[in-house]
Parts: C-alpha cells; structure tokens; sequence
C-alpha cells in the first residue's frame, strides 16, 4: 500500500507541536539559569516543591497560553484560507462528461495555488480543444463521404444484376452509419456553440414522424398508431433533432416487436413522448448500458453501429431531458421535464 502524504492540517499540528516542546525545554532551561537551580539542589523536599512550583507558573501556564490560542486561531484561518479551495473541488465532482467549457475559478483562491489552477486551466483547455477536434474531424469525414455513397446509390440503381440489391443494401448502412455520425457531431456542436432552440409541439413532430416511418413499419409485417391524449405542452428544442431521436425508438421498437404486433406512441398532456413496443422491454440497467456508444443489445440491428440509443440519449441531453424506461408496459420515454 502506498504511502499517503500527510495533510496540511496534520503537518500544522505536528509543527505547533514542536514549538510548543522547543519553547517548553527553553523556558524551563531559562528557569533554571536564572534562578541558579541544579538537580543536585532539587534532593531536598522543599526544594523540589519550589522548583516544580516556578516551572508550572513561568513555563507549563506561558505555554499552555500561547500554544493552545494558536492553535485554534490557526486551524480557523487556514479553514477558512482553504474553504475556496474545496469549493473548487465540488464544483470539479459535480462536472459530467458532457459538460463543455470547465474552468477553475480562482479568484478567491490563496496566491499559493493559483498557479497549480492554471495549469489544471491549461490543460482542461487542452483537453476541450482536443475534443472539439476530434469532433469537427468526425463531421468532415462523414458529410464528405456522403457523396461517393450517394453516387454509388445511383449507379446501383441502373444495375439489374442480383448482387446490386445486397450492395445497396450495404451502401444503405453506411449511410445510416455517417447520418448517425454526422447527427452525433451535429449535437456536440449544438450544446458547444449554445445554439438557438424553438417551441417545438411534440404532438406535430410526433404524427409527422409516424407518417414517414409507417410505410417502412408495414413493410416489416407491424403497424404502428399514434395516440395523443389531452393538450400537448410545448418544449424548447431543435425540430430535426427531436424527429431523429423518436425515429431512433421507432426503428429499436420495430426489432423487438413480433410480425403483426403494433407499436404504440403515446402523448398523454406532459412534456414527454412514450414509445410501447411488444417486445419484453429494457431494465434500468440494460438500458444504462445500452446508451453508451458502440454497445449493441441482443435485437440490435446487423446494419446499425450500436449508436441508436447512444443517440437518443445524446440528443435528451443536449434538451435537458432525458431518456427513460418502463419496464412492465414495455416502453420506452423521451422525458424533456
């Protein structure tokens, strides 16, 4: 087991400590000099008494009165000096993985640590810059190979050759990869730049949604109906995001729902929008570690990346919402309370 450093306040103690016995032996060394006491002297009862009674009233009480104050008067300030300091700390704890633009704020903090705060400063800049990089990257590569695919689609399209269907079926899935890529970046770089949001109606975004996904869900053998009951409240957000992630649930619905059963959305007067499916829903726990990016659930599409409810997720935060489930109706909740 390692070593661990003392602390501040414990290295303080230790040093009063040393100079409450280094002030103790002067003291009693002073006594001694100045009233000509030797040990030889002290054989003598009364003497000893003499000699004990002058050691407890010039050095035990002085020492006492001086040590004890400061302790207690240096524990309070250097309390008081370090309280910046350990709300420095909190506010480091209570940061998330998603959170952008972190700085230390040391303006109340001693002179002392000011410059370990610029450097830790320094380098969260580092880090942040790093990340921005990798996403702008992210978003490059994918809208520029969006054009070969899509000319390879059209090409495709003119071939009457069998093997032309399972390639456009494989081009297809790219294209669902980098739409999913680029959708991803495009979120990072909303909650970045701090982009401007609407009132969107979920009730619209809903029933346009059903509409475009139902051809695709009947195709499957399923169908797919769309309940909203009561007034629906509006919330703020980005149309085109909102539609991708109940697109996202609507695709992950269909998988586990069995030939000729029915996927349910349901609006009921909240700001939140509930996907029911047939199959036999998602604990609190897979669903935690579902929304991590690249992890696949057993139904998961073989043409998807594992990125369809890492996306969702992704999309609930950046609305301040979040995604949710319930277990025992088999549902699926994008919460924006």
């Amino acid at each position: 087991m390692a070593h661990q450093p003392p602390s501040i306040f414990q290295s303080l103690a230790r040093g009063l400590a040393v100079v409450g016995l280094g002030g103790t032996v002067f003291l009693l060394v002073a006594v001694l000099i100045e009233y000509r006491i030797s040990f030889a002297e002290m054989a003598t009862a009364d003497a000893l008494k003499a000699a004990l009674h002058e050691m407890v009233e010039h050095v035990l009480l002085p020492v006492v009165a001086l040590v004890v104050p400061m302790t207690v008067a240096a524990l309070f300030v250097m309390r008081r000096a370090f309280r910046p300091l350990t709300n420095a700390t909190e506010q480091l704890n209570a940061i998330t993985g998603r959170d952008r633009n972190i700085r230390i704020d040391d303006h109340k903090l001693p002179t002392e640590i000011r410059p370990f705060t610029v450097a830790v400063n320094t380098l969260l800049g580092r880090l942040e810059q790093s990340a921005l990089h990798q996403e702008a990257f992210a978003a490059d590569v994918a809208h520029e190979l969006r054009t070969p695919l899509a000319a390879m689609m059209l090409e495709l399209d003119g071939m009457t050759d069998p093997a032309a269907a399972r390639l456009k079926g494989d081009v297809a899935a790219m294209r669902r990869l980098i739409d999913q890529l680029m959708l991803l970046a495009q979120m990072d770089a909303q909650e970045a730049a701090a982009t401007a949001t609407d009132d969107v109606d979920l009730s619209d975004i809903a029933s346009d949604v059903v509409a475009r996904c139902a051809p695709a869900v009947i195709a499957q053998g399923r169908t797919i109906d769309f309940v909203s009951e009561g007034q629906t409240v509006p919330v703020r957000g980005r149309r085109e995001a909102i539609a991708a992630a109940l697109r996202n649930l609507i695709d992950n619905a269909v998988r586990v729902t069995p030939v000729g059963g029915t996927v349910h959305l349901v609006l009921d007067g909240t700001p939140a929008i509930r996907v029911i499916d047939g199959g036999p829903g998602l604990s609190h726990e897979q669903l935690a570690q579902l929304i991590q990016r690249n992890r696949r659930a057993d139904h998961a599409s073989p043409d998807g990346a594992g990125l369809g409810l890492a996306i969702v997720d992704r999309i609930m935060q950046v609305h301040g919402g979040a995604i949710r489930t319930d277990p025992e109706n088999s549902a699926l909740i994008l919460d924006f309370a």
